[in-house]
Formats: structure tokens, C-alpha cells, sequence
């Protein structure tokens, strides 16, 4: 191989830990992949954390299996991107050490709060100034939680930040982020790109306690000395600061124009569009809105319950026969044939509704109901899920095209097949993975002039899942049902 540069990329989630390094033609180089698995701690009292410290140990021992990977692979790491999950919050205090675990955003110990920020403000008004709703995902919720029922935590703590911003601290020696990570917040302002003053003023933390906003997209950053003697190779390597993984993954999947959605189903799910412009004037209700940059928003719904609930169908119920034989036996079944509504909230909860109390629920079982009847109920639901925040979607952006990722769409043709169907739309599941990396790869690369923009990059193909007008007029009316059982029970 020529010497060309390279960038090492990081893709942080909940689950895993990937790295990677990638040409200048956004191609990655397979040898150096390196996927870490990891879940963040499940508590009984609803928690979802991990220690801050085991993270970062995390994020180190990927960078280190990277470079060891590509020890004889020739050239120059020149930058290095990223993307990481969003609505993370760990504090931290003298001397730089965390105060507190890391919550992820499925951590609802904070959701008895949300009533009383509903109660304090015009949740309508600061969900259009923030582009989120309140919930105990976003750290309005979780920062009125530790500030009530953990004072002496919270008084010595100097900084509230993300994940990404933590690891910064660590790397650099400064707590900065960048616009994409605070925008999914809750307490960001998406269209002056600061703090939101009312919500900073009534949680009672200063401005300096939050991590410093970088003042330019194109700003890079470089190792301390204590990392750059760890990293030799990376010494001189210029960093860009993390993106939200959402936008990343939109921008891999070749989505970032406004009649085109990436659909994404892994342990959860999300619908997303990603465009340049400005933020609609009016965001709909159930609908959340963050950013990719200064130049670009993104606008989308987020399920909590997706490849997780599938799983966890599989493991109680106690399917019997391989994948591919359930698969089969679901795709042989009309739609709606067990005449079922199944409520897909075992993990609460976000679009469209935001409500804290939601739970899941089967109504119209009866003795001639199976366990797989009960599967299918279950992925219909959470297309018809889909099909609300699509409906909130059309009416600020008209999408012409939908893009499918994700590893529970890849596992399960049948699934993509019926979100297909509820939504009338075809859908396309090109085999492009590592959809966040590559987003992550290419907007650097943009951003370093090696590329021209990445709207005009073209989308790859895949697979394509045609909608069928009979189904689909099928599931219009079940998705009556499941709506008028939502509304009643949710």
C-alpha cells in the first residue's frame, strides 16, 4: 500500500465500541476493524449506567487494537473522527475525576421530574426551542433528578457533560463539544447554538459548568502528553470532536437531503431526515430535532424498543426452530391475521408520545393465539410506530425515498417487509455497514476539502422491498386499532 494519509475513526454506542481506519476515498480497511462489546449497566430501579472510567478504558483498549492491527499498514493518521450515542450525562469534579456513573439515554430514574418541568414551563415552547420534549433521556429531566435527590453530588461537581465531551477532557485536557452533541441534550438552544439560558437559570448550573460549545465545525484538536506518548503514531494527529451517532449513521447511509429518511432498526429503532437549511419553523409534536453542524439539522423520531423487543420475544417465548424458520412461518401469515394489538413499550416510551408511564401490552388474546402470532403482533406494532413519526416527518419534509440499516432489518427480511407495507413506501437496505463510521469518515473528509459536499454523494444500492397495496390497506385499518388502544391505554 502507497503511504497515503488515513483517519481512524471511533463509533461509540451503548453496545459495542468500533474503530476502524479509512482511506480518502471513505473505504475502510478491513484488517484494522476492531468491534468491542459492551452494555451499559442495567439497575434495578431503572437505571442504565456505566462507570466512567471502564468507559474510557474501553474507548483506549479500541484505539490500541486499531493500531496494533495496522501496525505494518504504511501512511500518516492525519485526523481522527467520531461518532457517540447522545443524551449521555456523567459529572465531573476536582481534579477531573467523574462524580457520578455515566447514564445512557434508557436510564429513567429521573422520570417522576418530568412532571414538574411540564408544570414549570411551556413544554410546546421549549420543545421548539430545543428540539426535544421533556424526558428522562434528555438531561433536563436527569440534572433536576441527581440536583434533588443527590445535593452533595451535585454541589461538588464543576462540569456536566457528555460521554464524547468526557473523553475530550481526557484526550485534550478540556471539556469542548461540539454542536451536534449538545443539540440532543435538551437544554440547547438549536437555533442560536447555545445554552438555553431559562432552562440553565432554573437547574441552577452556570454556563461554565457545561462543556464550552466549539466556536467552528472545522476545528481539530490533538493529544495531550500523556496519550501522545501512549499513541506515538496519533501524536500529531489532528481530532475532530464527536457527531451524534444518528447523524452520523444518516450521513453514511447517503441520507442528507430532505426527501430522502433513513430508517434504522438496532437494539432500538429511529426514522431520521438530515438536511442543509434551517430548522422548520414549527417542529411537530413527538418529533425531536438536533443537529449535524451549524449548516445542517436533523429531524427524526426514536423508538426504545426494536431489535431489543424482538429478541427478548425470542427468548421468552421460547420460539421454536432456527431464525429462518420463524422467518418463513411469518412471511406464510396474512397481515393482522391473529387480529391482536400489541403496545411495543417494554422499554418505555419516547416518539411520539414521551410518556414516562407507557408499558407494553397484548389485548385480544384468545385460546387459537400462538407464540407466533404474538411475534408478528409485535413487529407490526413497531411499524406502526414507524408509520406515526413517518406521517409527523411529511409534514415538513415530503420524502420520496426511504433508506433501511441496521442489524435487525439485515436479520429479518420479513420485518422489513411489513414496515414496507404499513408505510407504503419501498424501502431500500443497502449492504453498506458500519453506516456511522462511514458518516463520521465522510463528513471529516468534507470538511478537509477531499470531498465536495456529502449531499452529492449517491446512496448505495441494496436490496429493495416493494410495498404491496393490499397489505398495506390491511394494516391501515389494524393501525386503527392500535392507535385507538394507544390513545386509551398509553
Amino acid at each position: 500500500m502507497k503511504n497515503e494519509p488515513l483517519i481512524l475513526v471511533l463509533d461509540i454506542g451503548t453496545s459495542s465500541v468500533r474503530a476502524a481506519l479509512y482511506d480518502f476515498a471513505g473505504n475502510v480497511l478491513p484488517e484494522t476493524f476492531v468491534k468491542n462489546e459492551r452494555q451499559l449497566i442495567a439497575t434495578d430501579d431503572g437505571g442504565a449506567e456505566i462507570d466512567a472510567l471502564e468507559g474510557l478504558a474501553q474507548i483506549e483498549k479500541a484505539i490500541d487494537d486499531v493500531l496494533t492491527k495496522a501496525a505494518k499498514i504504511k501512511g500518516e493518521i492525519s485526523h481522527i473522527a467520531a461518532s457517540s450515542f447522545w443524551h449521555s450525562l456523567v459529572g465531573i469534579g476536582a481534579k477531573s475525576k467523574p462524580t457520578t456513573k455515566i447514564f445512557g439515554w434508557a436510564d429513567t430514574r429521573s422520570a417522576k421530574y418530568v412532571a414538574d418541568l411540564r408544570k414549570k414551563f411551556d413544554e410546546t415552547e421549549i420543545h421548539n426551542r430545543t428540539g426535544a420534549h421533556f424526558h428522562s433521556s434528555f438531561w433536563t429531566a436527569k440534572l433536576l433528578w441527581l440536583r434533588t435527590e443527590f445535593p452533595d453530588i451535585f454541589e461538588k461537581t464543576g462540569k456536566w457533560i457528555s460521554f464524547s465531551d468526557f473523553l475530550a477532557l481526557k484526550f485534550f485536557g478540556k471539556a469542548v463539544t461540539s454542536v451536534s452533541m449538545a443539540s440532543a441534550t435538551g437544554i440547547f438552544d438549536i437555533r442560536a447554538n447555545v445554552w438555553d439560558t431559562d432552562l440553565i437559570k432554573f437547574l441552577k448550573i452556570k454556563r461554565e459548568s457545561l462543556p464550552e460549545i466549539v466556536a467552528d465545525d472545522v476545528q481539530t484538536f490533538q493529544l495531550n502528553a500523556k496519550y501522545a506518548k501512549r499513541w506515538e503514531r496519533l501524536k500529531t494527529t489532528k481530532w475532530f470532536l464527536a457527531i451524534g451517532d444518528g447523524a452520523a449513521n444518516n450521513i453514511g447511509a447517503g441520507c442528507v437531503n430532505k426527501d430522502k429518511a433513513a430508517l434504522m432498526i438496532g437494539t432500538s429503532g429511529a426514522m431520521r431526515v438530515a438536511f442543509a437549511g434551517k430548522i422548520p419553523e414549527k417542529i411537530p409534536n413527538g418529533l425531536w430535532c438536533y443537529r449535524i453542524d451549524r449548516k445542517r439539522v436533523i429531524i427524526g423520531g426514536a423508538l426504545s424498543d426494536g431489535g431489543g423487543l424482538y429478541r427478548w420475544l425470542k427468548d421468552n417465548l421460547k420460539l421454536s426452530g432456527t431464525d429462518d424458520e420463524i422467518e418463513d412461518k411469518i412471511s406464510q401469515n396474512a397481515p393482522d391475521s391473529h387480529g391482536l394489538t400489541f403496545l411495543p413499550f417494554l422499554a418505555g416510551e419516547r416518539s411520539t408520545g414521551y410518556n414516562e408511564t407507557a408499558h407494553g401490552a397484548i389485548l385480544g388474546l384468545k385460546t387459537a393465539t400462538d407464540s407466533l402470532d404474538i411475534v408478528q403482533a409485535a413487529l407490526e406494532s413497531v411499524a406502526y410506530r414507524f408509520a406515526e413519526i413517518y406521517d409527523r416527518l411529511n409534514q415538513v419534509c415530503k420524502i420520496k425515498e426511504i433508506i433501511a440499516s441496521g442489524g435487525a432489518l439485515r436479520e429479518s427480511p420479513v420485518w422489513t417487509q411489513i414496515i414496507a407495507d404499513v408505510l407504503a413506501q419501498n424501502l431500500n437496505l443497502p449492504e453498506t455497514r458500519e453506516a456511522s463510521s462511514r458518516g463520521a469518515v465522510l463528513l471529516a473528509l468534507e470538511t478537509i476539502g477531499k470531498i465536495e459536499s456529502i449531499e452529492n454523494l449517491k446512496t448505495p444500492k441494496g436490496r429493495e422491498f416493494k410495498f404491496d397495496k393490499k397489505r398495506n390497506a390491511i394494516y391501515r385499518k389494524a393501525r386503527e386499532r392500535h392507535q385507538s388502544f394507544y390513545e386509551i391505554l398509553c
